[in-house]
Formats: C-alpha cells, structure tokens, sequence
C-alpha cells in the first residue's frame, strides 16, 4: 500500500490503524536545533482527540504522543522524529457485521476490492482516527513556521444551513477555541451547536466546512504548474477524510465576478514594493504565494457511520441486509477537522519554506559550520 508519505523535503510517513495497536508517524527533514517537547505536539492532539465534547465521539482515547527519537536534550537533531500514539479504547465486535457486507459510502468495499483484504475493525486505515498522525507531525510544522513569523489558524465557518458572518484573523485566534463547535462568531456557534443536537437525537449526521487563513507567508513559495502553492494545497486538503471540496480566494464566488471585479490592482507598499490593493486572489498568484495572507475553505460532508439503519449487500452470503452501524461516532466532522486542516495547512507551507531555501534544511540557526551551540549536549565529565 503506497500513499503513506506527505511531503518533499519536509516528509511525514504514517502508520497504524484505527483499532490496532498503536498510531504513528515519523517525521524526516525537521532541521536541528528546534526545541521540542511531546507538551508542544501534545497541545493539538487534545484539540482533534475523540470525547472531548457532547458533539464528538465518545471513544475514550488520551491520545498521549510519545517521542521516540529525533531528540536530544530537548531539541530535534535532524535525524528522523519517531513518534507514537497508543489505541486505548478499540471495540472491533461491533464492526463484525460489515467484514463482508461494507458498510454505505465507506471504504471498505472499495479497500477490499483493491487490495483482496482489510483491516475491518473501526475501518482500519480509511479511518480518520489516522489523522492523529498528521496533527502530530503538524505541531512540529507549526513551531518551525513560528520561528519565521508565519501564524496560521482555523475555525468552523458553516454547519448544514448555519453559516457563520466573516470574522477577522484576530478574533479567529481568540474566540474559535472557546466553544464545542469552534467556530470563531459565538452568536453563530450556538446556533451551530443546537442544529447539530438535532441530527444527534435523530441519529443522523450533518455536513459543514473550515475557513483557514496563514498569515505572515514570504512572496515567492510554489513553483508554476504541477508544483504551484495551489495545486498541492488542494492535494493536502483533499486527503482529509470527508472533504468534498477545497477553495482559496474567492474560491467558487469567482464564477460569478468579472476580470475586472477580480483583478487586484497593484499599488506600492511602505518599503516601495508593488503589493496588491485587494487580496481576492487568498494570497497566491500564478500558483506562487504573493505575500498577502492565505486564506480558503474546506468542506467536510455529513459522516457516514451514523446509526439509522441502512442496506448493505453481504458478497459471502449473497443476501441483501439491513444493518445499523453500531459504535460510538461524531455526528459532524469539522469541529475535529480544525486541528486537522490547519496541520496539512502547516506541513505544505514549511515544505514549500524548506524547498525555497527560506529554511535551512540542516539547522534552524542557519549557522553552517557551527559546533558549539547552545542546544549541542554537554560533556557531563566536564561538569
């Protein structure tokens, strides 16, 4: 099975599956000499982990990384960062029913069908509970990006017809961590809240999308065409499990308006530099960053494991069956997915920062040559 790896210099491969023993990733090409505790990676995992409200699943998971190399007195050294994330609460009995009737629009025909096997409990690897991973690696992505001055951040802008009204890069970082929903309009997030109380009594489940935005991103990140800024965003934001769509800009809104409506006109900036007047463009041009912020939208539809009763067709027995996919599941997705999109977010910006030669692939001192460093381990018989 390919397909496990993200990234050119900046790598992420992953493993594990959703009821198996454990999670993991290993993360190739972090430069040296980024501190780095599992309390940093620890921070975003608590924000995509499983039962952390009445709107999530219940399954009862720490999500507890634990650092297994790449690490030296608290700094990463350029080697390969190993880390791993235990399965606590895995109930594969329920999942029984589906190892040969695939459950609706779920993947496990399909992985059957590819592969002739699966891992069947809790979906094995389609299941998102992967993601785990890409946080993990994400938080990592996120400290380097700090480092030059890049922010990023996400929040809920649209559950089923409930659609939040634009906010500000500001309030985003200060109010979106403050409800169940995280969605940055509080009015708005408590409407959100209540429609989604709905479809969980009804036993149903209900779609939205993530509003992200990076700011502080250098002019010239991307290469035209199959490499541009744009082009693997999207590869980045489609692989989250559930997204349907993915946009930057104006996104699909740009259909409707004229060239002329469209066309940032250029104007000088404080240094003297040309900078666009508007930024409809969300900060990429001819597939390169333009140095104005990043901003898009993902879209998530409704999950799939919802517990109405749905048919499914069983190839060992030949019969037609109505089954209930029984287990503990969240009732919409992009509460969660905010962690998730802002790492793929991260992970494809500190690529590109790497790739441009913007960060030094071997130390983030940028300091070649340079052995006695503050974060280099000291000889404890010269203490």
């Amino acid at each position: 099975m390919n397909g496990n790896r993200f990234g050119r210099l900046f790598q992420v491969t992953t493993f594990g599956e959703s009821h198996g023993e454990a999670m993991g990733c290993t993360v190739s090409g972090c430069p040296a000499g980024l501190e780095l505790s599992e309390e940093d990676i620890q921070a975003d995992l608590d924000r995509r982990k499983p039962g952390q409200s009445m709107i999530t699943t219940s399954r009862g998971e720490p999500d507890d990384v634990s650092i297994k190399s790449g690490i030296q007195d608290g700094y990463t050294t350029g080697t390969p960062i190993g880390l791993v994330i235990q399965n606590k609460d895995a109930r594969s009995g329920k999942y029984e029913p589906f190892i040969t009737a695939p459950r609706p629009s779920h993947g496990d025909f399909t992985y059957s069908a590819k592969f002739g096997t699966r891992n069947w409990g809790g979906g094995g690897r389609s299941s998102a509970r992967e993601t785990v991973n890409w946080v993990a690696a994400g938080a990592i992505a996120k400290k380097l990006l700090e480092r030059e001055g890049i922010e990023l951040k996400a929040h809920v802008n649209q559950i089923g017809e409930v659609e939040a009204p634009e906010v500000s890069f500001e309030e985003i970082k200060e109010h979106s961590e403050e409800n169940d929903v995280r969605c940055a309009h509080p009015e708005t997030a408590e409407e959100m809240q209540e429609l989604i109380e709905e479809y969980q009594e009804e036993g149903d489940s209900i779609g939205g999308s993530i509003y992200f935005e990076a700011q502080g991103v250098p002019v010239g990140l991307g290469a035209p065409r199959f490499d541009s800024l744009s082009a693997r965003l999207g590869q980045a934001m489609m692989a989250v499990p559930a997204t349907t769509a993915f946009e930057f800009g104006l996104g699909r809104e740009a259909r409707e308006w004229t060239g002329k409506e469209r066309n940032d006109d250029w104007e000088f900036g404080e240094d003297g530099d040309p900078v666009p007047v508007e930024n409809d463009h969300g900060g990429i041009q001819g597939g390169i960053s333009s140095g104005e912020p990043i901003y898009g939208e993902v879209t998530l539809h409704a999950p799939t494991s919802i517990p109405k009763s749905q048919q499914t067709a069983d190839w060992e027995t030949g019969e037609i069956k109505e089954e209930q996919v029984i287990g503990r599941h969240d009732p919409v997705l992009p509460p969660r997915g905010v962690p998730v999109v802002e790492a793929m977010l991260a992970l494809t910006l500190v690529d590109f920062m790497l790739l441009s030669g913007r960060l030094n692939p071997d130390r983030v001192d940028g300091r070649p040559g340079e052995y006695d460093t503050e974060y280099h381990p000291s000889n404890p018989r010269n203490e």
